[in-house]
């Protein structure tokens, strides 16, 4: 069971949430901000629908990413969120509608569709590390194989990479000997290593114990003020306060309300969104 974690009710004032997210600094904030608004589009998805069998799980999605913009996408379980989140690289295919990134639309099969999927990165919530390969191989396999770069300069890549995420001691190790927070900061390196143009997070810390959240958060934290463009679907609600330029909310597959973190969190619009506000307690 997923639980959500806020310091209290998100419907008080801003100083109230968790003050473990608030290291981005306003002016960096601002900054991005800027980067944004002149970023033009990245990732558009339109009238996009998805079924399994006769289950309508994305009903006519309308959303789009600017370059640099972190979109945090919130709601109920089963809401569609992580659905919406593998149609951007199409780990699940779509039954109706458009998908295009940097302009182009999502290739269905073959080279074009993997050649799309190495511009966009994907963190799950389970790792998915190659057990039998070390933290190193793990990073490099991608580039090598993919990208064609060169062992060693996809290896002097990657060591730069896990030095970024905390973890270049690791290198060496296997996933079975690393923490879970490890392992998943090392998942986040690895998709950092093809270069993409964005990055897509699926619940990355639901998997995580406590105190093992906040060492991938930080990572996280820090790529959204270095102006990646971010999708992310957590419970982190103190995260998606501090570090989204965008808060989408989803339920019964729809995106019912889409604002500003500071608007959403205190002046919900939808009941849908303010009744699911009102549940998301620490207790």
């Amino acid at each position: 069971m997923h639980r959500d974690r806020i310091g209290t009710s998100p419907l008080l004032p801003p100083q109230a949430f968790d003050v473990r997210f608030t290291h981005m600094t306003e002016s960096g904030k601002e900054a991005r901000e800027a980067e944004v608004s002149g970023g033009g589009p990245l990732v558009v998805l339109e009238n996009v629908n998805k079924y399994y069998g006769e289950l309508h799980v994305l009903k006519d999605i309308d959303l789009t990413i600017h370059r640099g913009e972190v979109v945090v996408v919130i709601g109920p379980s089963g809401g569609g969120k992580s659905t919406l989140c593998r149609t951007i690289n199409r780990l699940e295919p779509i039954d109706g509608g458009t998908i295009r990134i940097d302009g182009k639309a999502l290739p269905e099969e073959g080279k074009a569709l993997a050649q799309l999927r190495a511009d966009v990165g994907m963190v799950f919530q389970s790792f998915n590390l190659f057990a039998h390969k070390t933290i190193l191989q793990n990073v490099t396999l991608g580039p090598i194989k993919v990208r064609k770069t060169d062992k060693t300069e996809a290896e002097q890549r990657a060591m730069e990479l896990l030095e970024r995420v905390g973890i270049a001691s690791q290198a060496e190790k296997y996933p079975a000997q690393l923490s879970g927070g490890q392992q998943q900061r090392a998942a986040i390196a690895r998709a950092l290593a093809m270069r993409p143009k964005v990055m897509l997070f699926d619940e990355p810390t639901s998997a995580l114990d406590p105190e093992m959240v906040k060492e991938v958060l930080d990572v996280m934290i820090n790529l959204a003020a270095e102006g990646m463009t971010m999708v992310v679907v957590t419970h982190e609600m103190g995260f998606a306060r501090a570090s989204a330029n965008k808060v989408v909310f989803m339920a019964d597959g729809q995106i019912v309300e889409e604002n500003t973190p500071g608007e959403f969190f205190t002046n919900a619009r939808s009941d849908r969104a303010k009744d699911f506000l009102s549940k998301i307690l620490t207790h």
